[in-house]
């Protein structure tokens, strides 16, 4: 790890000789965070750290942005063995998730996940990037007073399966699950420090329940002969049941069983989450551990393989990772799940009239 460097950049400075380190990202993060410590090693050291609060920052690794954002606190500190610097910062999707969407009238009319996000992250000076097309149309959104762009942005992109992060420049990502593969994985007895399986069912359904809150139901006979959708989770050995509001709208019944099917997915997924700790920030090719990228793991000790007999790797979805830097050396911590959790099953949709039915995959 020789070449990676870590580096702070506010203006024109360039803040190295950091002792310790912690980057997180996640594609269930907003914004990404970081947090930089310094212990003088010889006098005057830290007070030579040029940081103040509210001062824009790109923090690298060997180089390479891994957070574009803002310090959020400079904290000082001394004691009679050391003095020290701690600096905490956040992407710039911050003001995203720290500040109210602003929107003449609080209502957005015909729009997609994607046009609505970019209208919205502009007042706060942030792009958004998507690269999918024909996303689904919604008539019309409102704001509520005091919700903030990201809530809105999220609870929009459920209805088109579109998870929402932060990238390494600060803008604001509107993507499905990733297929990228990166280009080695984990395994026991390789490159692994540490690992825990964390399989549960308390937060698991036998049965999740949609329930309609449209306002013109007549243009969808479904919802008045069917108001309610229920999606299974074959998995749950007893009956336990749970019930969400799909906030359909115009959209016509069918758009609510996507959020019912999402639920599903998404709780089944947390059931069984992977935390690895790795010696190393990069693959074998040097690339970063990144979210939203697919991974190879092979833990036979934690039942952890694609196979009973422990010689496949399984192959899960980053979920998060985290570059940390200590008295003990360079590690990476990584959460990882099924990319099932993040890539519901293909519905139907309604494109305007309730009872004309048209296939909407979801890639």
């Amino acid at each position: 790890m020789s070449n990676d460097n870590i580096t702070l950049s506010i203006g024109e400075a360039r803040l190295s000789g950091w002792t310790r380190l912690r980057v997180t990202r996640g594609i269930e993060r907003f914004p990404g965070d970081f947090e930089l410590e310094m212990t003088e090693l010889f006098p005057g050291q830290a007070q030579d750290v040029v940081a103040s609060p509210g001062d824009k920052c790109v923090l690298q690794i060997g180089g390479e942005s891994v957070i574009t954002g803002y310090v959020d606190r400079v904290v000082p500190s001394i004691s009679a063995e050391s003095h020290d610097i701690r600096v905490t910062g956040r992407g710039k999707c911050q003001d995203l998730l720290d500040c109210a969407a602003v929107w003449p009238n609080g209502q957005m009319s015909n729009v997609n996940a994607y046009t609505m996000a970019k209208q919205l992250a502009a007042v706060y000076d942030i792009d958004v990037i998507c690269d999918l097309e024909g996303l689904l149309m919604i008539p019309q959104i409102n704001i509520i007073p005091g919700e903030s762009t990201y809530e809105v942005v999220e609870r929009t992109a459920r209805y088109s399966a579109l998870l929402v992060y932060e990238d390494r420049s600060g803008n604001m990502v509107l993507a499905r699950a990733g297929t990228e593969v990166m280009a080695s994985g984990v395994q026991e007895g390789i490159n692994i420090e540490a690992a825990t399986a964390e399989r549960s069912m308390d937060q698991r359904f036998s049965h999740v329940t949609a329930l309609l809150t449209g306002t013109n139901n007549m243009q969808d006979l479904t919802s008045i002969t069917a108001p309610h959708f229920t999606a299974t989770d074959p998995n749950v050995p007893r009956r336990r049941e749970r019930v969400i509001f799909a906030e359909a709208g115009e959209l016509g019944w069918e758009v609510g069983k996507q959020r019912a099917l999402w639920e599903v997915a998404w709780r089944r997924g947390r059931a069984e989450v992977i935390h690895v700790t790795v010696d190393n920030w990069r693959d074998v090719e040097g690339n970063l551990w990144e979210p939203n990228k697919l991974i190879d793991v092979l833990i036979p000790s934690l039942k952890v393989s694609g196979d009973q007999a422990g010689t496949v790797p399984q192959r899960l979805m980053i979920a998060e990772v985290s570059y940390s830097l200590d008295e003990s050396g360079t590690h990476a911590q990584l959460t990882l799940m099924p990319p099932e959790a993040f890539e519901p099953k293909p519905i139907l949709l309604y494109p305007q009239y309730g009872d004309l039915v048209g296939t909407v995959p979801l890639r």
